[in-house]
């Protein structure tokens, strides 16, 4: 290693190196598109009202309010039904004067009309094939052409007028929301085709060693499973990145140059891991004389790289997996997220429920989990407890997998006791 660094001054370089992410392209989207998680570039404004027109809230029938109004189940008000309005195009015939026409949720209320009383508050009871109670008795002049209306209703009852939910040019999502279903649904029901959203940084998740093989190959003698190429890129799609490219590249420092041109002329970053460490066949740095590789005060990795391939940014993490993660979180995850607009996932305090042996002069980052977050005896704004995972083993994949923080020792803590306060960076 040329150099060696602590973990803030790394973050600091990083940060310098990735500072052109920070103001991202507009991108135009299909509203059926790539969108969830996504952020916002521009505020929705609805183009026209919603409702766009007068449309019933149940399921009954449309009626003058005054035709209804002295209705009750002792002496309902009968009257003839003009015929039936679904949800479905076209606009119904006026209303005339005392009648009813029946009408379903959804349906234009037609002129003339302005209530609609529930089909439960007649004699008719339901439009479903399997019948309840109806609120007023059957007379015997009753028929499917009649209706006796057991309730009065105010005009404007069950109507829902246009532009009752949004009217026309209100901001219906503004600026900056992270986009979920609910949103993509205000939107759609509004008539917006296309969002304006923030462009994510594209990465290459580039792989490197003669050891790897896919989930889907027989591993042969000295072969491993790649766990960083997939943990990787499900890292940056969570942190608001796209994938642009992911490969996988022997120990050839000639076939990892060439591949590392190729992903750098396609992506904005390229993140590499394995290759960067001490022994004799680190492929990464054989390939990139021209990167920076340092060590960084830190357990796990310690061994990292950063510098450019071209005109494109390259970091090179270590590649034992939880290295590779610990590495993600702590340098690159939150500068993913503000590229893309989403909101920081900052460090925390929390109280140690174990004693932590720590080695003099690096920074450690545990696997931990909390515990106690809640319940009685615990008020709010409490820190919440918690427990290390596993060992301190960068190999060590099913206690990250267990973790739901990073303990953070610092640097200069050899031992810290039960009860210690400690920062910890959740997962």
């Amino acid at each position: 290693m040329s150099e060696r660094v602590d973990v803030e001054q790394h973050r600091a370089d990083v940060a310098g190196l990735l500072a052109a992410f920070v103001e991202r392209p507009v991108e135009e989207v299909p509203l059926d598109g790539d969108v969830l998680g996504r952020v916002l570039a521009r505020d929705v404004v609805a183009p026209e009202p919603l409702p766009r027109f007068r449309n019933s809230q149940m399921d009954g029938f449309a009626v003058r309010a005054a035709d209804v109004a002295a209705a009750t189940p002792d002496a309902p008000v009968t009257l003839p039904v003009a015929g039936d309005v679904a949800a479905a195009p076209g606009d119904p015939a006026p209303l005339a004067p005392g009648t009813a026409v029946r009408i379903m949720t959804g349906a234009p209320v037609p002129a003339g009309a302005d209530a609609v009383v529930p089909v439960e508050d007649t004699d008719h009871g339901t439009f479903n094939r399997v019948a309840t109670a109806p609120a007023a008795p059957p007379s015997p002049a009753a028929t499917a052409n009649r209706v006796a209306v057991a309730r009065g209703r105010a005009a404007g009852e069950f109507v829902r007028e246009p532009g009752s939910d949004v009217a026309a040019g209100t901001v219906v999502l503004p600026i900056g929301t992270v986009l979920a279903p609910h949103h993509v649904a205000a939107a759609a029901a509004c008539g917006v085709a296309r969002l304006a959203l923030v462009a994510p940084v594209t990465v290459a998740v580039v792989s490197t060693g003669s050891e790897l093989v896919g989930p889907e190959s027989e591993p042969g003698p000295g072969q491993i499973f790649d766990a960083n190429g997939p943990a990787l890129a499900a890292a940056v799609r969570a942190a608001g990145g796209r994938v642009g490219l992911r490969l996988s590249l022997p120990d050839d420092p000639e076939a990892v140059r060439a591949g590392l041109e190729r992903a750098a002329a396609l992506c904005d970053l390229v993140l590499t891991t394995g290759g960067v460490s001490q022994g004799a066949y680190e492929v990464v740095k054989d390939a990139l004389p021209e990167v920076t590789f340092r060590s960084v005060a830190m357990q796990p990795g310690g061994p990292q790289g950063l510098g450019r391939v071209g005109r494109t940014p390259l970091l090179a993490f270590p590649g034992n997996p939880v290295s590779a993660q610990v590495s993600f979180v702590v340098f690159l995850r939150e500068i993913l997220r503000a590229a893309a607009g989403l909101p920081p996932v900052d460090r925390v305090s929390a109280v140690l429920d174990d004693a932590v042996v720590s080695p003099a002069g690096r920074r450690q980052l545990l696997r931990g989990r909390r515990v106690r977050t809640a319940g009685p005896g615990v008020s709010a704004g409490t820190p919440p407890h918690v427990a290390v995972v596993g060992g301190p083993g960068s190999h060590l994949v099913a206690s990250m997998a267990a973790a739901d923080v990073l303990i953070d020792v610092p640097a200069a803590a050899t031992t810290l006791e039960p009860g210690a306060e400690v920062a910890v960076w959740p997962l």
